[in-house]
């Protein structure tokens, strides 16, 4: 049997692990290294470097137990040319798209396709069969190929771990819910930007009315105890 048993809030929830997806969001070193984007707009690190530890048992068991790994990628061209128009809200409202443009010299540091700081970390290193899904938007359905990849594999469940909880993660969560993915979100595997409120406030909206909250013992304890299938 591939269906497992899930504590979450709500209320339990039925996994099926041969249809679920983890969805591994912007775990890059723009966002997560010391020398990276966030690192130098000074931001406290603290929080998402404690969730590389959690993301890694869930990505290497869920893979273990033939369920797909998807990792998104945020990112731009080194040309610009995928970043929207310069009337667009994007060139004013992203402030790494304003660091890129006025600081040319720390290209590599940034979320640059191509370079140290657009790579995912090396603790999290994707692998042969994962899925890579490049995105310019929050929203990891936008203008991307994710949701044709997830129907042709199948998945149904998806499982969310990664940065920001409250930006990336809830976005590309709330646009999962409305195209009739079910959707866990592994509450101390993914992180925010901003006050502790914002984290509350997406595991509030997804219990509420997105999906559910489990957190990663619940998850890690219910895939144990699944029968182990090895996948190519």
């Amino acid at each position: 049997m591939s269906e497992i048993l899930i504590p979450a809030e709500p209320e339990p929830i039925h996994m099926d692990l041969l249809k679920t997806a983890v969805i591994v969001v912007d775990m890059q070193n723009a966002f997560v290294s010391k020398g990276g984007y966030f690192d130098l707009l000074g931001y406290d690190l603290s929080a998402v470097q404690k969730i590389i530890e959690p993301c890694r048992r869930i990505i290497g068991i869920a893979r273990k137990m033939g369920s797909k790994i998807v990792y998104l990628q945020m990112g731009y061209s080194p040309d610009l040319s995928n970043a929207g128009s310069p009337d667009s809200p994007n060139w004013f409202k992203s402030k790494g798209l304003r660091m890129i443009r006025q600081h040319p010299e720390l290209k590599e540091k940034l979320y640059l396709y191509g370079t140290w700081g657009g790579d995912i970390i090396e603790e999290l290193k994707p692998r042969q069969g994962d899925v890579i899904i490049k995105k310019q938007k929050h929203d990891g359905f936008i203008e991307t190929d994710l949701d044709i990849t997830l129907k042709s594999l199948k998945i149904k469940h998806l499982v969310f771990v990664g940065t920001a909880t409250n930006i990336c993660v809830e976005s590309t969560l709330r646009h999962a819910f409305s195209s009739g993915y079910f959707s866990i979100l592994v509450s101390d595997a993914v992180s925010p930007i901003g006050p502790s409120l914002t984290q509350e406030a997406t595991l509030f909206n997804v219990k509420s009315t997105f999906g559910w909250v489990t957190i990663s013992e619940n998850l890690l304890g219910a895939l144990r105890g699944a029968p182990v299938r090895f996948t190519m």
